[in-house]
């Protein structure tokens, strides 16, 4: 199937911008309510806008809908400066949500290695998912492995998170993890957007 791709993505599968100011209040992702669901290590995920607005963190393809025209759960009333983030980028969302991640090691990153399943149900001709990242907490000694091939070091490259920090990864292109140094949970925001001319343009103006 064909479908519009970014082309800033084309040679790596990822993107790297600059920081979010003024940035956001702890409160915003701790008053959140989390679900045990499991992703790249011991995970537990706030869902912010699911498939149909329930709290639940299940494929938009369990509902018969391409992971897109996400709808905002009772969480998104707690972080508004989250909502604002998504909906001032101007681009057709799908999953958002918060990720808790506990500390781990490089090695159980590279055990945790995964693809992401965007694209299911998706209309041909329409924008390629892909997934964005606002990091939260401030954890600059941990970082996010990305590989081409799973099992080929020389395709891997790292991804720091300090706090604030944005960055675009095609997840379903690229096998990815997070290897978490840090003493305390690693939060974030993972939003799913439709590549596009919007999104292209919002990547631009957040180029460092």
């Amino acid at each position: 199937m064909s479908y519009e791709k970014l082309q800033v993505l084309e040679d790596t599968g990822f993107v790297l911008l600059r920081d979010f100011e003024p940035g956001v209040a702890p409160a915003e992702w701790e008053s959140m309510e989390y679900m045990d669901w499991k992703s790249g290590g011991d995970t537990n995920f706030a869902p912010i806008a699911s498939a149909y607005g329930e709290m639940e963190c299940h494929g938009f393809w369990d509902h018969g809908k391409p992971d897109k025209d996400g709808i905002w759960t009772s969480n998104a009333a707690k972080c508004p400066t989250l909502v604002k983030w998504v909906e001032d980028i101007g681009v057709r969302y799908g999953r958002v949500r918060t990720i808790k991640l506990e500390p781990n090691t490089y090695e159980e990153a590279l055990r945790n290695l995964h693809l992401d399943d965007n694209n299911r149900l998706n209309p041909d001709g329409e924008g390629w998912v892909v997934r964005s990242w606002l990091q939260l907490t401030d954890d600059p000694d941990s970082f996010m492995v990305v590989r081409e091939d799973k099992d080929d070091p020389s395709t891997e490259s790292h991804i720091p998170l300090p706090a604030m920090s944005q960055f675009v990864v095609d997840t379903e292109r690229l096998w990815h993890a997070v290897c978490h140094r840090g003493t305390k949970p690693r939060y974030a925001l993972i939003t799913s957007f439709e590549s596009g001319p919007a999104l292209d343009k919002w990547i631009s103006e957040q180029l460092p």
